[in-house]
């Protein structure tokens, strides 16, 4: 597998890729940090604030599919610099749907950035298609090493760019759109993915077939419950400790900086957890985080306690989140991986877009509380799901690996 020089025991390709990641994703952390405070200004009533956070989930999850098949159709690289194009002329709408006062315009935009995050999604398997076997944990967790810049650098070009132009946050986009360009020129290196099946005419296996392997449920369950978790209470968090508890703009951004840096900065370890505990333990971990961040949060509303919470919250997204990730390559042949992987990533995002749209209404309706509370039924489903896979894969249950459909 030829993918370009080895810098550091990983490919050219992982490295360009965590640049990159870097420098895109930080579309998320500053829709996350500016959406919800430009929403809470602009929308005609309040439970509408946090719809153009949701927004871009509701667009990753619609252009999963249109992106996935771009890049089976003309390849990874040619497709990273068409969607990087497109995404500048997004920013560029953005600053003027926020300069024009216009809400609609505001969320229709950050729907469009939903392509650019689907593009970004994508460098994970990129990165795991330029190594062989046994590297895939380590070079998915190093692309995702990436978005601790993202967390600065969406959140920091939003404040920096507050007052550059006459209405708040809208030359915040116009920095935005000077990221994308310098993850492009980066791009520049970056060389399609060889991997053996592309060299042969080896038939792919139908769907139904693939979907029976209950390897590919847990991966697919452990991404998608974990994001959709941190989706629905990360998205409510800056409403309701800005917004409904007057915490300050500069503390709303520390925590949610704070909480992005914690879901990424654990993959700097997370290939050497898996070897150590396992994929199994390690998901677990990630769910026994999820369930303190709730206790902590439910505890008060001072400043440390959304900060403990959010930081916990990202930290177990990155345990669910790689592990899903990691195991999802070994339920499909590469000759299958597009199809596999935007299955994949629609159900994840699929369901995050309902978390975040229905955070809005949650946070006003029935408050904070109950908000938190409602995670823990789908946090035992998943905790189960994982349970008794493990139980099944150590061979002490006379279960069946797949499930008949």
């Amino acid at each position: 597998m030829k993918n370009g020089r080895i810098i550091a025991g990983l490919p050219t390709n992982v490295w360009i890729l965590t640049i990159a990641q870097a420098l895109i994703l930080s579309v998320s952390s500053m829709v996350v940090f500016v959406g919800g405070l430009v929403g809470a200004d602009l929308a005609p009533v309040e439970n509408l604030a946090t719809l153009p956070v949701a927004s871009i989930v509701v667009g990753t999850a619609v252009t999963i599919p249109p992106v996935t098949l771009l890049m089976n159709t003309i390849g990874r690289r040619r497709s990273f610099f068409i969607i990087g194009i497109y995404s500048v002329l997004v920013a560029f709408l953005a600053g003027y749907a926020i300069l024009s006062s216009n809400f609609y315009l505001f969320v229709f935009s950050t729907f469009l950035f939903g392509a650019t995050y689907s593009c970004v999604m994508q460098f994970r398997f990129a990165s795991m298609e330029s190594v062989s076997e046994e590297l895939i944990p380590k070079a998915a967790s190093m692309v995702l090493v990436g978005g601790i810049a993202a967390a600065f650098l969406g959140p920091e070009i939003a404040v920096f760019g507050k007052d550059l132009l006459k209405v708040e946050f809208a030359g915040s986009f116009i920095l935005l759109a000077g990221l994308f360009v310098v993850a492009m020129f980066f791009l520049l290196g970056f060389k399609n993915p060889i991997t053996q099946e592309d060299k042969s005419e080896n038939p792919q296996r139908p769907l139904k077939t693939i979907l029976r392997q209950r390897i590919f449920w847990v991966a697919l369950l452990s991404a998608t419950i974990g994001y959709a978790i941190m989706s629905f209470i990360m998205t409510a968090t800056p409403v309701h400790m800005h917004v409904m508890e007057g915490h300050s703009l500069e503390h709303t951004k520390w925590v949610i900086q704070s909480h992005i840096i914690a879901m990424f900065l654990p993959s700097l370890i997370t290939a050497w957890i898996i070897k150590k505990l396992g994929i199994p333990k390690m998901m677990i971990t990630g769910l026994i985080a999820y369930l303190i961040c709730i206790v902590v949060a439910f505890a008060g509303h001072h400043l440390v306690n959304y900060w403990v919470s959010l930081v916990l919250l990202g930290v177990g997204w990155n345990f669910l989140f790689i592990g899903g990730t990691t195991l999802l390559p070994q339920a499909y042949k590469p000759s299958e991986r597009f199809k596999v992987q935007a299955v994949n990533d629609f159900v994840i995002f699929g369901t995050q877009a309902v978390a975040s749209l229905s955070a809005g209404w949650f946070i006003f309706a029935v408050g904070w509380k109950t908000l938190l509370l409602i995670n823990l039924p789908f946090m035992l489903f998943l905790f189960v799901v994982i349970y008794r896979w493990q139980i099944v894969r150590s061979g002490k249950s006379p279960v069946s690996r797949t499930i008949k459909m």
